[in-house]
């Protein structure tokens, strides 16, 4: 099936490991030009370099590094896409989540989640909603969790800011009536990253249980409704976010990609 996606210009935010790696990937195969963006330039660009031998994407694995806590790298960011001929398809991947006791979240700590997790993604949609508009094309895609939805009691904070990228989602794509541009959200379950890995072992800690029997355990106690009852894998989530860019009418959307974890019709 041909997706139409070939020479089209994509941002994948938070693209140096994890879900957003994955994304990148598959972008990179459907013959997309697309922007690796991490904090760190020099990896970014080992990220560009080794996707773009694995995907016989020479020249079109490029680099956009920059801090997007930051409104400053943000906007040199936003310079530097507009500079190189703008963005089509903008994924709204960075995030941070941890486990701790609600109790414990200070006002700084509840302030940069809404930093990273809301404000990455509203400055580039502000910044690159309009030009997609007034050229009649273009996708962004928000990462979200089932957690938007389903919320985590150990993690508080986490799930209340990506509740508010499912409003933040629906609430732009009012902006795009009759247009040829689509605003949704990808909604993955537990899926296994690097990050993950680093929320068993701190998991692990919290219950006083080894990370291996946490593992092997953590659907049966934590996630009992997964029909899956397996980690999502990266490239599934990838596919999701792909498939939804390249399909018109799927628009406003909150696309689950988390196993039948939330029980709902």
């Amino acid at each position: 099936m041909d997706l139409e996606l070939a020479g089209k210009r994509v941002l994948v935010t938070g693209s140096t490991s994890g879900i957003g790696k994955a994304v990148a990937t598959a972008y990179l195969k459907e013959g997309a030009v697309v922007y690796i963006n991490g904090r760190s330039a020099e990896r970014c660009q080992v990220i560009a370099d080794e996707l773009a031998a694995e995907c016989d994407a020479a020249g079109r694995a490029k680099v956009a590094a920059a801090d997007l806590s930051s409104a400053e790298q943000s906007d040199a960011l936003i310079s530097q896409l507009k500079s190189e001929g703008g963005v089509d398809i903008l994924v709204n991947n960075t995030g941070i989540f941890e486990v701790k006791a609600f109790e414990d979240i200070s006002d700084d700590e509840w302030m940069h989640y809404f930093n990273v997790n809301i404000l990455s993604a509203v400055r580039l949609s502000r910044a690159l909603l309009p030009e997609m508009l007034e050229r009649d094309f273009g996708r962004i895609v928000n990462i979200s969790s089932e957690c938007a939805i389903k919320p985590l009691g150990q993690m508080v904070h986490y799930s209340v800011t990506k509740t508010a990228l499912l409003s933040l989602s629906r609430a732009l794509s009012e902006l795009t009536k009759s247009k040829n541009v689509t605003i949704n959200s990808v909604l993955p379950g537990p899926t296994w990253t690097e990050g993950v890995e680093n929320y068993f072992d701190t998991l692990a800690e919290k219950e006083g249980k080894s990370t291996e029997e946490l593992i092997s355990n953590y659907f049966a106690d934590h996630e009992p409704t997964s029909l899956l009852q397996r980690f999502v894998a990266v490239e599934e989530v990838a596919k999701a976010t792909v498939y939804l860019t390249s399909n018109r009418a799927m628009n406003g959307q909150s696309l689950r990609v988390e196993g039948g974890i939330i029980r709902a019709l």
